[in-house]
């Protein structure tokens, strides 16, 4: 008798974990890299994207290794401020993103976007796959009804993301008094809070 309800117990428990597992799937994030200017402001818009579980701000598309903040400002490096978002497809989709991304930035303006002057600020799509690379192409041409002038982001393959400096890191939400924070970023993050673009927590 106690081997049975031992037998029946170990059954359910089975039958539960089961059920368990094909109701809630583990989730599987993915990653997006793009640059829209300072790093600092796509970084405060993507941290309110919901479904978006980090979002750290870096370097990539140029040719030295290593790069310091120093030397991207030096123009002689080739990278853009990038930033590198992990995101949840089950709650965001990459095409999602995408707009928002557009919508965050001028992507018409050549190397620049406001005062912010330089290659590093370019708008530029790195993507990590080929379905990705089709997205981008869709998303972009999808934007550019919206524009008047001809969009110049680049859409470019992911070679190498170098993660920027820890003071970098969470800027605006680390610097809200700060002067390009207040100025700057905050009426960009308020613009798009209030259009319903990104969450207003």
């Amino acid at each position: 008798m106690k081997v049975r309800l031992i037998f029946t117990a170990i059954a359910l428990l089975i039958a539960m974990t089961t059920a368990s597992a094909e109701t809630k799937p583990a989730s599987k994030t993915q990653f997006a890299t793009f640059g829209g200017g300072c790093f600092w402001c796509m970084e405060a818009v993507f941290q309110r994207v919901p479904g978006v579980a980090h979002s750290v701000s870096g370097y990539s598309g140029g040719k030295t290794a290593n790069p310091t903040y120093e030397e991207i400002c030096a123009h002689g490096s080739g990278h853009a401020e990038v930033i590198q978002v992990e995101f949840d497809p089950a709650v965001i989709t990459y095409e999602k993103l995408l707009e928002i991304f557009f919508e965050s930035h001028d992507p018409t303006t050549l190397n620049r976007q406001g005062a912010d002057t330089g290659d590093q600020y370019r708008s530029v799509i790195f993507y990590h796959d080929e379905e990705q690379h089709q997205v981008a192409l869709r998303a972009k041409a999808a934007a550019q009804p919206h524009h008047d002038d001809p969009i110049v982001t680049e859409i470019v393959p992911l070679k190498k993301f170098w993660r920027a400096e820890d003071y970098h890191q969470d800027y605006f939400n680390q610097h809200p008094g700060q002067g390009y924070c207040s100025f700057v970023i905050k009426p960009k993050v308020t613009k798009l809070q209030n259009k319903g673009v990104i969450s207003k927590d």
